[in-house]
């Protein structure tokens, strides 16, 4: 994991909707990037739909949720209209941002050694530096951390 205090490592990438966006397009805003191994699949969908579901209250706090994963565009603009999910989702095919982020790599997943979004997210703040990190996360109740500690940032 990258350490708090340090500056998040930039990156341009196309969204769901084929449109290239970089960390700088948050500029002055606070972001919320979460990496997830795979669209559509159980865990991904639970996160995501929990995302989906506090938006109201990330806005309140004017943070930017972003989804991250090596899905090509398409199936991340898939992913998007069958859960109306209703924020970014990027495309990093070659897992080059996730491993930047210290989230993708090498994985044993049954018998079989696959290179893979690893489930992390950071907070990152208006300025680009990392406010908090979190590592392997579960996918069920990671949302409401996230804004738990947001609401400590906001003080």
């Amino acid at each position: 994991m990258l350490e708090t205090g340090t500056q998040a490592p930039t990156f341009e990438l196309e969204t769901q909707d084929g449109e290239s966006v970089s960390l700088s397009s948050f500029d002055g805003q606070r972001v919320v990037l979460y990496f997830y191994p795979r669209a559509d699949t159980p865990g991904c969908t639970r996160e995501a739909k929990s995302f989906r579901d506090h938006l109201a209250e990330f806005a309140e706090y004017d943070v930017a949720v972003v989804g991250v994963s090596d899905d090509p565009v398409a199936d991340l603009a898939s992913f998007d209209e069958k859960y109306d999910l209703g924020f970014t989702l990027l495309s990093d095919p070659d897992g080059s941002v996730g491993a930047a982020y210290d989230s993708y790599g090498e994985r044993t997943i049954g018998d079989r050694e696959m290179e893979i979004t690893h489930r992390n997210t950071y907070v990152i703040g208006p300025d680009g530096e990392i406010e908090r990190g979190y590592e392997g996360v579960s996918p069920d109740e990671h949302p409401e951390d996230v804004l738990a500690d947001l609401a400590d940032l906001a003080e």
